[in-house]
């Protein structure tokens, strides 16, 4: 059999990120989805290492590599208009279950099951969607930083509402991270190299 399902796959990096902003520089899907699995696995095993977690993070991180591949059936859809109501909300939710279903189905029969836990999001263990909702933010946030470094005031509000909800994550796995690894994300290269 044939599987085109890779050749979808490859087309997550033509999709744009932040559509309804102005980018100093345009973030594709594919490049979000790596940030978001690294920052994943970081969590699930901080939350593991320093805070008696039982997490798979090699599961979590696999799961974060593909939490948003429906946007290469769907388009991304910024989070503004994704909850700007409730029936926008409901509606993409079947739209993105369906754009899952049409995923999978492109894979070989036998592997459909393997990649069933990765991509059909209600199949999603709910510790492990709770560490990628996570790291989702954090990448977002990132990404306003940057933004704002760069000049751009256009994602000041999106970094105001990330920074709440981040200070009061209960998530001590997120605080650590945020403490420890974000503070050096905003150095130029020569100030990373003078930290070391």
């Amino acid at each position: 059999m044939k599987s085109s399902f890779y050749a979808y796959l490859s087309r997550l990096r033509w999709i744009k990120r932040w559509g309804l902003k102005r980018n100093a520089y345009e973030e594709n899907v594919m490049e979000h989805s790596w940030e978001v699995s690294v920052i994943a696995h970081t969590l699930a095993l901080i939350k593991n290492r320093y805070f008696d977690g039982q997490l798979d993070a090699n599961a979590i991180a696999t799961a974060a590599l593909y939490h948003d591949v429906t946007e290469v059936i769907t388009g991304d859809l910024p989070t503004p208009i994704k909850y700007h109501s409730t029936a926008i909300t409901t509606a993409y939710k079947k739209i993105e279950q369906q754009a899952e279903k049409e995923l999978i189905s492109l894979l070989p029969e036998k592997l459909q099951a393997d990649f069933q836990p990765f991509i059909q999001s209600n199949t999603l263990p709910e510790a492990h969607e709770i560490i990628i909702k996570a790291a989702d933010k954090i990448s977002a946030y990132l990404k306003c930083q940057a933004e704002l470094k760069a000049g751009n005031k256009e994602f000041e509000m999106a970094a105001a509402q990330l920074v709440e909800t981040l200070e009061q994550s209960q998530q001590l796995e997120v605080i650590f991270f945020m403490r420890n690894f974000v503070p050096s994300c905003g150095l130029t290269l020569d100030g990373l190299m003078k930290t070391n």
